[in-house]
């Protein structure tokens, strides 16, 4: 994998976890690094979940990774609020 291929990966893993952020209750703190490794790690669990579902862009199967990232959005919603309880 090149350097291009790498961060035309990052972008679309970021997007997928940005269009996920969206869809589920939950803020991903922090910048587009951030929501870079959030889009990775749910590309991952998506493709463990649902293997390689869907159309493919640079490397990242988009459906299972938006869905992964939601799964890991809403996760560490659901921890955060427990840390700084706000959980009921």
């Amino acid at each position: 994998m090149g350097i291009l291929s790498f961060i035309l990966f990052l972008i679309v893993a970021a997007a997928c976890a940005w269009i996920a952020e969206k869809l589920v209750p939950g803020v991903i703190p922090g910048g587009f690094l951030t929501t870079a490794v959030v889009g990775i790690i749910g590309a991952w669990i998506g493709g463990a979940l649902l293997g390689g579902l869907g159309p493919d862009l640079a490397g990242v199967s988009l459906i299972p990774c938006i869905i992964g990232s939601a799964v890991f959005v809403f996760l560490l919603s659901l921890v955060s609020s427990v840390l700084h309880g706000n959980a009921v």
